[in-house]
């Protein structure tokens, strides 16, 4: 197997340990990518995670040979919708798991034919989002703070969504949680 480097958030780390653990001895090429992935990461803080960097539920545009498909990273398989996640409990999932953008890794299929994956671009990365939001929050003045919206009801199949002001008290049929109690 070839890599490029492999940077791990600490969560995803110990998720890959815990892994590695419960994995049944009959799947040696899993055991094998996990081992590798496990001894030769780099393991950051969330924080100090570089956005480029494929993470646990960062949406992926890769190359496998010839073939561009884009995919969310997931912890586990995902039942629906089909073919929007890519689950690291798979061989492709794992080893993009860590790469940076333009980084490639090769791997054994299950018939045990050699592919290469290559890390195009990471569309959606969710620790550069939180950093992306605090920074923003940390810059908002009281007044732009009070003016942010967020979604709170409704779909894009199912029309207009429902829009409340952030921070300003329930909107019909929001459960008020536990400060209601």
């Amino acid at each position: 197997m070839t890599r490029d480097n492999c940077i791990l958030t600490t969560k995803d780390f110990t998720i890959l340990e815990i892994m590695l653990d419960r994995l049944a001895e009959r799947d040696e090429h899993m055991r094998r990518l996990l081992r590798d992935k496990l001894a030769t990461a780099i393991v950051m803080l969330r924080d100090d995670i570089p956005p480029d960097v494929a993470t646990l539920n960062s949406r992926l545009r890769f190359r496998v040979d010839d073939t561009v498909d884009t995919r969310v990273l997931s912890h586990a398989p995902m039942g629906s919708p089909v073919g929007m996640f890519l689950p690291i409990t798979a061989p492709r999932g794992l080893a993009l798991l860590g790469l940076r953008e333009n980084g490639r890794i090769a791997v054994e299929t299950a018939e045990g034919r050699p592919e290469e994956l290559i890390l195009e671009k990471v569309l959606f990365q969710p620790e550069a989002e939180r950093a992306e939001r605090a920074s923003w929050d940390e810059a908002a003045t009281p007044t732009a703070r009070r003016a942010m919206m967020r979604v709170v009801g409704g779909s894009l199949a199912g029309g207009l969504p429902t829009l409340a002001r952030l921070g300003q008290g329930n909107v019909e049929g929001d459960d008020p949680g536990p400060s209601a109690a």
